[in-house]
């Protein structure tokens, strides 16, 4: 079965740093957009990178634009997310996703969903 399970979360100081990972496997991801979304408390759901398998071409939210960076790495079936000059209003729940489609922005396009892994940045 398809399994995305993501780690890496923690605790951090405003300005620190953290690096998501999310293990894709239970198939071929060719041609699929890997993406990251996050949900803090009593806010919605939103969209924070994605990236292709393939080109590879990369996608980010305004709010995350110059501070973070997504990546993947094909030879380990694996999505990252380095997080630089973290903000307390990063915190969330963060998730990764996985879509056939091309509509990266849109939530339910996306197939498959991973666990989360817990971001805390203290202020």
């Amino acid at each position: 079965q398809v399994q995305l399970v993501e780690s890496g979360g923690g605790l951090v100081q405003t300005g620190g740093s953290l690096r998501l990972s999310c293990a894709a496997s239970g198939r071929t991801f060719s041609g699929y957009i890997m993406a990251w979304f996050r949900q803090a408390p009593g806010k919605e759901r939103e969209f924070v990178a994605a990236v292709t398998w393939t080109d590879p071409s990369t996608f980010y939210a305004d709010s995350v634009k110059g501070r973070f960076t997504i990546s993947r790495d094909n030879s380990k079936n694996t999505v990252y997310l380095q997080m630089n000059s973290l903000k307390p209003e990063d915190t969330a729940l963060y998730n990764c996703a996985a879509t056939s489609g091309t509509d990266y922005i849109t939530q339910r396009m996306y197939r498959y969903w991973g666990q989360g892994t817990q971001v805390t940045v203290s202020s």
